[in-house]
């Protein structure tokens, strides 16, 4: 469509659009933006009431966001499909239109009307649109006085929308941007790094691998301590997703009432305490992940609701009439079984079928003990360099009792054992009576009780503490072992012994 010249236009049109573009152009918050625009169309047009509708293309919808005159404010929030009325048209040709009696035209719909007690007589609408790409639509109603629109209205209506697309455009991409800056404050900043070798978590890293370039959801299994959440990081990282937010909500920590805003957000005013907006993790967590921990916690409501937005991808906020449509990635996790749980009605059926559309079972620690010693030096790295103190050595009595522990609380508690280890060490050795006394008491009868699997274990992790006490030097490892570098190959190899990084 050729742009419109202002040229044959009269001083007064001109000024009018000057103070327009001025008002349209003296902010960057959106709702003030469009209120602008709806205000100095209805004042370019000389009419009674004027609307701004935007596309919203996920839902393919027109949807009011600003409007002036008579019972102007119900119809803020109201929509309707992209493909009715005036409106409609305008949106999916791209041109302009007025229409002189909206009585005679098959077009209009007058829902609108009938939902706002407004009495439209004539109209005139434009796009918004901003590098060939339609954001909206501008519609002014009832031209003041006796005169109907003509014809050369649209010029001027379209030059007035042309102007006014650039601000929308503006406003929304800094609304944009600042949604996405909170959403990247709001992150979880944590390693996504995982250590170990053991088969069983290379065999979870590869159904990592696999799922995270897709879009599925992906239900994390395991008790509390295994990682659930840095496996969920991982997969996020390596995402076409990695780029926005990864938002992560402990659904056991926070009051039925409290999750459902913490989820969804709330408006103003919509129960006590309630003194502003706030936009909850879905909408934080737009064209990014959405990390659900402990999911087999939330209460029957929430459960409907939050199945609501896996299913149809939009949401209202707590107390709002609004809907808004998300791209959210869903990654959940729980140590409850929620077999179990659907079965005694604590669970809903098609909400955990929604959800469990990969699952991936997170194995304990006891199950990957070879990875125990590996765990070790990493924790106590990290708590060192915390502590801003050097590094010491953990001692072979206390790395026996470290793998002979059943590690209840796994890999959470492993890490807090090494921090007070490292913190009541002298600097230079983690010695056994650093530990506490339920692990250095009993690493022997533990030892016992594990069998052949935890003897195989402990082997393989004290060859692999040797490598790394000697830099993956062979022949220095088989030295401070005692056994021949032959040996310790054929160690190696046994074990599928790998050095990180190769």
């Amino acid at each position: 469509m050729a742009v419109p010249s202002s040229a044959g236009l009269s001083p007064q049109a001109l000024s009018a659009l000057f103070e327009a573009t001025t008002a349209i152009n003296s902010s960057l918050d959106l709702p003030r933006v469009l209120q602008a625009i709806a205000q100095s169309a209805a004042a370019v047009m000389r009419a009674e009431a004027s609307s701004v509708l935007l596309l919203d293309k996920r839902r393919d919808r027109l949807v009011f966001k600003a409007a002036v005159g008579d019972r102007s404010d119900a119809l803020i929030g109201e929509e309707f499909d992209a493909s009715l009325g005036v409106a409609g048209r305008v949106c999916k040709t791209g041109q302009p239109e007025v229409v002189t009696d909206v009585s005679k035209n098959k077009h209009f719909f007058k829902g609108i009307d009938d939902k706002s007690s407004f009495k439209t007589r004539g109209l005139i609408a434009a796009p918004l649109l901003q590098q060939g790409e339609i954001l909206g639509v501008v519609e002014v109603l009832n031209k003041l006085g006796s005169d109907n629109f003509a014809n050369q209205d649209i010029e001027l209506l379209q030059i007035f929308a042309n102007l006014a697309a650039n601000g929308v455009r503006n406003a929304q991409a800094h609304d944009q941007l600042q949604k996405e800056n909170e959403g990247l404050r709001t992150s979880m900043r944590m390693s996504d790094q995982i250590v170990g070798q053991s088969e069983a978590l290379q065999q979870v890293l590869n159904l990592c691998n696999r799922v995270a370039p897709t879009n599925a959801s992906v239900l994390l299994l395991g008790e509390t301590g295994t990682g659930k959440e840095v496996f969920a990081n991982y997969i996020h990282n390596r995402s076409p997703r990695r780029d926005k937010p990864f938002i992560a909500i402990n659904c056991a920590a926070l009051a039925e009432t409290l999750l459902e805003s913490e989820l969804f957000g709330h408006e103003k005013g919509s129960f006590t305490g309630a003194v502003a907006q706030k936009i909850g993790r879905f909408e934080l967590a737009d064209n990014g992940s959405l990390f659900l921990d402990e999911i087999g916690e939330i209460s029957p409501s929430v459960q409907v609701k939050l199945l609501r937005v896996l299913q149809e991808r939009e949401f209202v906020r707590v107390g709002g009439t609004k809907t808004i449509a998300c791209d959210v990635r869903i990654l959940a996790a729980t140590n409850r079984n929620l077999q179990k749980e659907m079965e005694e009605k604590r669970f809903r059926e098609d909400l955990f079928y929604r959800l469990n559309v990969f699952p991936i079972h997170i194995p304990p620690l006891r199950e990957r003990r070879e990875d125990i010693a590996l765990l070790v030096h990493h924790f106590t790295v990290r708590a060192a360099t915390d502590m801003k103190i050097q590094r010491p050595e953990v001692d072979d009595d206390a790395m026996a009792a470290l793998l002979a522990h059943r590690w209840p609380g796994n890999i959470r508690e492993l890490q807090n054992v090494i921090e007070r280890a490292v913190l009541m060490s002298d600097g230079q050795h983690v010695q056994l009576h650093h530990l506490p006394t339920d692990i250095a008491g009993h690493h022997a009868t533990e030892q016992q009780q594990s069998g052949d699997s935890s003897l195989w274990g402990y082997e393989r992790a004290m060859i692999i503490k040797a490598l790394q006490n000697n830099r993956w030097n062979q022949s220095k490892a088989a030295r401070e072992l005692g056994i021949s570098r032959d040996n310790l190959r054929y160690r190696v190899k046994k074990y599928n012994i790998q050095r990180p990084g190769s």
